[in-house]
């Protein structure tokens, strides 16, 4: 038995893959709330809400919802973020039924307590004073505002400081009854678990939700920058990024391929140019984030500062050379890749859910894994080279970096390696 759907008379979709060999079940809520979703002056609040959901509701404490779960053998947690929120668990068989009330239960009924709020802005600003710590954090969140500004897309998802510092109870309630509508949920399982039952069950939780409308988010723009940090370390950390297809567009399936053969892993050209034949870095990998409506593909890398100029002129070379000659293993080999990353969600619960539940979202239905193959199968060299070409050549890249900056070029003579 496959993927099963059942939408609830509010909205609420609930969808199920029966996978009788397990002894366990992933199920969760996902919702289509994010930081995108924000207002400028919200910057941090749906991350800010997520870590609220764990500090009590009206039936239980912050404690006994570890400790009810705990008690199970079982694991929760939550993330949040550019355009959904999902709080999920981990349950043996026979304990789905308590894992979902208690997610219902913070996900409907936060306590949302002052005292607990305050503690947990501590605990954000820590985070955020991490991230900043972190190069390889820092330099996509950079990354994100050199490419969208200030776009919601181009704004950190754990929020500023300051707005983190001061954001209220009410915001953070006003905010949620503006974004968790039932026609924005997904309650989504995988293992060994009956959906008649799963569904009634949700219907019970969750069927009184009021329905609400879709997220209207205004559309990006890519107007490419240059964010630097100046910091005492050893490298510099570099992201460059071009404008790509979101996940609606058919392109999607060439950029995932493309991105696969510029920096998938150690057979890809990137890392045999930069890693393996001139020693210029340790780590070095091309991304495509997708979203609704827009896209990135980009690489990330970190050198020497002395080394930097040679790093980025030999990136610009390689992404520029995809345009030219793309070769018919590199596709396939590309294609294995992406095909065999799809059928191991098949054998993660966890995985699985997540999978349907964000296929749902994105697409209003769960597409067989055959029709996804199929889609990947259809791409030819060919596709891949005119694309490099649109997104790579004539284009202006958006630039992070991060680290020792005393050898970074200017960004317009960076970005004129690609003209």
């Amino acid at each position: 038995m496959g993927v099963e759907i059942t939408c609830l008379s509010n909205g609420l979709n609930v969808i199920s893959h029966h996978m009788p060999h397990l002894e366990t079940v992933a199920l969760g809520i996902w919702v289509k709330a994010g930081a995108r979703d924000e207002l400028p002056n919200e910057n941090g609040i749906a991350h800010f809400l997520e870590h609220m959901a764990f500090k009590g509701t009206a039936r239980r404490s912050a404690q006994g919802i570890a400790e009810e779960i705990e008690s199970a053998g079982g694991e929760i947690n939550a993330s949040t973020g550019m355009e959904t929120t999902t709080y999920y668990a981990k349950v043996l068989r026979n304990d789905w039924p308590m894992a979902l009330d208690i997610l219902a239960d913070i996900f409907t009924e936060p306590a949302l307590d002052d005292e607990e709020l305050e503690r947990e802005r501590t605990v954000i600003l820590q985070e955020i004073a991490a991230a900043h710590d972190q190069p390889d954090d820092l330099v996509f969140d950079l990354s994100q505002l050199a490419a969208f500004g200030n776009h919601p897309l181009g704004r950190s998802i754990l929020g500023s400081e300051d707005l983190v510092g001061s954001i209220s109870r009410d915001q953070i309630l006003a905010w949620r009854n503006r974004n968790y509508w039932a026609s924005r949920i997904v309650v989504a399982a995988a293992g060994n678990i009956e959906h008649k039952a799963f569904a009634a069950e949700a219907e019970r939780l969750l069927g009184k939700l009021v329905s609400g409308s879709q997220p209207q988010r205004e559309p990006p723009a890519f107007l490419p920058t240059a964010q630097t940090s100046q910091k005492p370390l050893d490298q510099t950390h570099v992201v460059l990024s071009f404008s790509a297809p979101g996940y609606r567009d058919p392109d999607i399936y060439r950029l995932q391929i493309l991105s696969n053969i510029l920096g998938g892993g150690m057979s890809s050209r990137l890392f045999q140019e930069l890693r393996e034949k001139r020693g210029l870095c340790y780590s070095v990998f091309a991304f495509g984030s997708a979203f609704e409506d827009a896209g990135q593909i980009g690489i990330y890398a970190a050198t020497s500062p002395e080394q930097t100029p040679e790093l980025l002129a030999v990136t610009a070379q390689v992404m520029k050379d995809m345009t030219a000659a793309v070769t018919d293993a590199e596709v396939a080999r590309a294609k294995a890749q992406l095909k065999a990353s799809l059928v191991m969600n098949l054998e993660s619960a966890s995985a699985r859910a997540d999978q349907i539940a964000r296929q749902f979202l994105a697409f209003g239905q769960v597409p067989e894994i055959a029709t996804l193959v199929e889609k990947l199968d259809a791409v030819t060299p060919t596709d891949v080279r005119e694309l490099a070409a649109r997104l790579f050549i004539n284009r202006q890249p958006a630039l992070s970096a991060v680290g020792q900056l005393s050898h970074l070029a200017n960004y317009a003579t960076i970005a004129s390696q690609f003209a």
